[in-house]
């Protein structure tokens, strides 16, 4: 069974930077693509950023230049540093693991992290 857990979530002014932490067990890491996805109040969840096995990186275009993400295959372990956070980056950060067991697709997710920019 895959598990995925979220942390690094807070509360920070705008302009200010957040690292969000997502690890993952249950599957081969290295061959897994990750995602970070958020979810504002009142809004359907949207993609953010991702990585996948072979280091393959892209962005929705509102966070480009100022989120990286990143994977550490030795941890298990996806991060999103966030800087020059803005309100409308206030939302429910979720981590999403997609990965090949034994031939079977699988696509998990976290429990989410909240994030809230605000002054």
């Amino acid at each position: 069974q895959v598990q995925v857990v979220e942390s690094g979530g807070g509360l920070v002014q705008p302009g200010g930077s957040l690292r969000l932490s997502c690890t993952v067990s249950g599957t081969n890491f290295r061959t897994t693509s990750l995602s970070w996805y958020r979810r504002a109040v009142g809004k359907q969840r949207e993609f953010v950023a991702m990585i996948t096995g072979n280091g393959h990186i892209d962005y929705t275009e509102s966070v480009r230049g100022r989120f990286t993400i990143s994977r550490d295959n030795e941890k298990s372990a996806v991060y999103l540093q966030m800087n020059s956070l803005k309100p409308e980056d206030t939302a429910v950060y979720y981590c999403n693991v997609v990965s090949v067991i034994s031939g079977k697709l699988n696509n998990d997710w976290g429990q989410g992290t909240q994030v809230t920019v605000s002054s």
